[in-house]
């Protein structure tokens, strides 16, 4: 089973869900509508906004795509290369989103509060979230989150993963998410994530079972996460719908949703979509990290110029296809040449290769016999 055929399908998902979130920000998310449209969700899109309000799933299959994905792209990897990844994968793009974002908010906006100058330096480091400054676009606090995954599979990843290392990290996770919700402790629960680490230690145990085979213990640990992602989605639900939509929102479609996200990437994890070669699918997933990036606040800005000038669904297509674009141009003028420039950067020197190889391993020596004396 190649990572060709693996890839096209979670590129699929990953493109569904950026989609999504594009759909319940322009269309769903009741604020940001009604300041960019100058209507209400329902007024605005009576029957489409039935669908969108549930965009914000997308977040979590997201999440439950990284697991995955993040322990397959490591498998084989110490931890400085897993530093390196991550660096060369997120900042890139990151950094110009923000750059785009920022400037555009500054320049053709006072419909949105602008964010300070020192404000918009931090958010260069992602720091933002946990030093409590304003984030440039409201989609970045998904970043923390990820970067709170990845300071704990670090840790793993220093050991070195095995099957039997990464099941363990999983359930001590697992258990530590249970100890952190009755504890209520700050520091603890921004580092265990407690309402998001379900999705995470799914999408690694499924990444588990699909290197090495079906295991009741790895089905198990999924079969806990996805009781505990629907009672999740099943409160965040109701609580979407009356802070952020301000009218009820059934759970049960988002139930049946994270059903359906369980039931897909259970899927790939038994080979049932390697057929999927769409080469298609890889392009796009390519382009979903940037257009999750700059769509949100770029996109209110367009909709708010273009909305008393094109009909509302001329208007909404111009405004996804520019974002799409927007995306495209990212990835190609910026993401792929300074990923390409930190790679070179940060790669290892020979000499650094070769003291390596020779400094040796404690952990590893063993005890040499002893001699008799003459």
């Amino acid at each position: 089973m190649g990572h060709r055929n693996r890839l096209a399908a979670l590129d699929g998902l990953r493109l569904c869900a950026a989609l999504g979130v594009v759909a319940y920000h322009f269309t769903g998310f009741e604020p940001g509508v009604r300041k960019a449209w100058g209507l209400s969700a329902t007024d605005a899109f009576p029957g489409l906004t039935t669908f969108t309000s549930y965009g914000w799933l997308g977040v979590e299959l997201f999440f439950l795509i990284s697991g995955f994905v993040i322990c397959m792209s490591c498998w084989g990897r110490d931890a400085g290369a897993f530093f390196r990844s991550r660096v060369v994968r997120l900042f890139p793009a990151y950094w110009a989103a923000v750059a785009v974002t920022f400037s555009v908010v500054a320049l053709f906006s006072t419909e949105y509060r602008r964010v300070s100058l020192p404000d918009a330096l931090l958010n260069l480091t992602m720091l933002q979230r946990p030093l409590g400054a304003r984030s440039v676009d409201g989609v970045y606090w998904t970043l923390w989150v990820e970067a709170c995954f990845y300071v704990l599979f670090a840790g793993v990843v220093w050991r070195g993963l095995t099957l039997y290392r990464v099941s363990v990290f999983c359930y001590l996770w697992l258990i530590a998410v249970v100890i952190a919700v009755p504890a209520k402790t700050p520091l603890f629960n921004a580092v265990v994530q407690p309402r998001w680490a379900p999705y995470f230690i799914a999408g690694v145990a499924l990444y588990l079972i699909h290197r090495f085979g079906s295991d009741i213990k790895l089905w198990g640990l999924v079969g806990v996460c996805f009781a505990m992602a629907v009672h999740h989605v099943h409160g965040l639900a109701i609580q979407v719908g009356r802070e952020d939509l301000h009218r009820p929102l059934s759970p049960v479609p988002a139930v049946l949703a994270m059903a359906a996200f369980f039931a897909v990437m259970s899927a790939i994890a038994l080979g049932w979509l390697t057929r999927i070669r769409w080469r298609w699918l890889t392009t796009a997933g390519l382009l979903t990290y940037p257009l999750y990036l700059i769509h949100e606040f770029n996109g209110w800005v367009l909709i708010h110029a273009l909305r008393d000038h094109l009909p509302r669904y001329v208007t909404l297509a111009i405004v996804t296809a520019t974002v799409l674009a927007g995306a495209w141009l990212l990835h190609h003028l910026v993401e792929r040449p300074v990923a390409a420039f930190l790679r070179r950067q940060l790669a290892p020197r020979p000499q650094d290769l070769i003291n390596q190889r020779r400094a040796p391993d404690l952990r590893d020596e063993k005890p040499r016999p002893r001699v008799p004396a003459p």
